[in-house]
């Protein structure tokens, strides 16, 4: 499949090549030459800059065919996705201009030092005078980039600069990537706990299994900040969302379905968790070697806490085994590790989340023929199980309502939430997940989980449109004066 459009770069040998020889192949590939720009230009030699609508026979036969045109040379080819990259995606922007020595002495010498001393005084006060109040750090290190593995640091920024700028767009929460050139848990807790002072939360993203679960645990106990690994939970929370939706089109309650959970890494882990908080009674959570069941023996700690929980079945065999007569499929696995002879086996009116990319664990066209709904991870299919859905909103409500942390309660709520945002009036087999673009998911969102975190009393100051006569009191006890 072609690109929407390439930029080439390109060298004539005058002697041997004209433009019109790049014209006429273009053409013949059927696409078009939008923009040229001359780089440089001399007597036996140019460079161009070719932007072109490739055709519909693709991109790489196109540049294939110019690269045996004779006398040309494609220095270096761009398409609009790299191009959206140049640079970086992200940049900090001042909130006030800095026009004359009044301006100055406020936002630097010697005004700053008042502000310096009163945050000295009272630490407190950074969430209110400084960045903190509005800005959560996006922490990887590389190890586990969704459908690329273990990239590293360097490879993983674009992933964090995304994350940031929908933190921007959609929440109005300032976000910067902070990219860990280490694998050591160690050294990331303690790096993470050096930077902390200036962020009001922490989003862990793209750290492999089961590494990714300690240094969470202790960053929440050692922080006084949310501290999120959205791998595991906004995977978790968005799943259950959907879930909620596509149990109200099949009629069945969450008490009394049976679910199959592929892949108990980070997501499967956390999904899991939730599904047991949510209600599910007979759960059956499945990894390379089988099911795992209750009452085993597992050197993994989450597996071995999953083992213990009495939702777990005791059913053990491999996923062709134990999907039998299962009312849910949650994949967050490996593609191809479900076959249709394996989903005709589940239960009537059955439901499957494949949610490995970019590939999933069956294709809509094996899948669909047996099952009621399909969803993926995908935004080329319906049904898309997206974290976007869950991120933006949860940390908009963490900060607005300072909250020390984010715990199960809120997450339920947050599932809730987006679940809600699906109109009873417009539920179907094909849309069970709003939109990422939908305006209601973080308002929504952060309502709910603003909600949660002041009933379990972790929040440390109540937002204004959540005051009423009642929390006046608890607000003062959380916040300073005029602050």
């Amino acid at each position: 499949m072609g690109y929407e459009s390439l930029m080439l770069r390109i060298e004539f040998c005058h002697e041997r090549a004209s433009f019109g020889e790049v014209a006429q192949t273009v053409s013949r590939f059927g696409g078009d030459i939008v923009t040229v720009d001359i780089i440089s230009s001399g007597i036996s030699s140019s460079v161009r800059d070719v932007t072109v609508q490739a055709g519909k026979e693709g991109s790489e036969a196109l540049i294939g065919a110019l690269r045996f045109v004779d006398g040309i040379s494609i220095i270096h080819i761009s398409d609009r996705t790299f191009l959206a990259h140049l640079g970086g995606k992200i940049a900090i922007q001042p909130k006030m201009q800095v026009k004359n020595r009044d301006d100055l002495s406020r936002v630097y010498t010697p005004g700053v030092a008042r502000v310096c001393a009163a945050i000295a005084e009272d630490p407190k006060k950074a969430h209110t005078l400084t960045i903190k109040r509005n800005t959560v750090a996006v922490i990887t290190d590389g190890s586990a980039v969704l459908g690329l593995g273990d990239i590293g640091p360097y490879a993983a920024a674009p992933v964090m600069e995304g994350k940031a700028m929908l933190f921007k767009q959609l929440a109005d929460v300032d976000a910067f990537p902070i990219c860990i050139d280490s694998t050591d848990t160690e050294e990331i807790i303690r790096t993470v706990k050096a930077i902390s002072p200036i962020f009001g939360g922490i989003n862990l993203e793209d750290i492999s299994s089961p590494r990714c679960f300690e240094i969470e645990h202790r960053l929440q106990e050692e922080l006084d900040i949310p501290v999120f690994h959205d791998d595991q939970h906004g995977t978790a929370i968005v799943v259950l969302a959907g879930l909620f939706n596509a149990l109200k089109v099949v009629g069945k309650s969450i008490e009394d379905i049976r679910v199959v959970v592929n892949g108990i890494g980070a997501a499967g882990v956390s999904i899991c968790k939730m599904l047991l908080a949510a209600g599910v009674s007979q759960l059956t959570p499945v990894d390379r070697d089988g099911a795992l069941e209750r009452g085993g023996s597992y050197e993994q700690p989450m597996w071995q806490w999953l083992a213990a929980q009495p939702g777990v079945s005791t059913c053990h065999g491999p996923l062709s085994e134990v999907i039998e007569g299962a009312d849910v499929f949650i994949g967050v696995s490996r593609a191809k590790v479900l076959a249709s002879s394996d989903v005709r086996k589940m239960a009537g009116d059955a439901i499957v989340f494949a949610m490995a990319n970019p590939d999933p664990e069956i294709s809509p066209e094996e899948a669909l023929p047996h099952v009621r709904i399909y969803a993926t991870g995908r935004s080329d299919y319906p049904n898309q199980i997206n974290n976007v859905l869950v991120f933006p909103g949860v940390f908009r409500a963490a900060l607005d309502c300072r909250a020390g942390e984010i715990n199960e309660t809120m997450k339920l709520a947050a599932a809730r939430a987006i679940a809600e945002v699906v109109g009873t009036s417009k539920l179907n087999e094909q849309y069970i997940i709003p939109s990422i673009f939908n305006d209601q998911v973080v308002a929504k969102v952060r309502a709910a989980v603003i909600e949660a975190a002041i009933q379990t009393s972790v929040a440390r100051r109540i937002p204004p449109d959540f005051r009423g006569p009642a929390q006046e009191e608890r607000s003062a006890a959380y916040a300073a004066p005029g602050l």
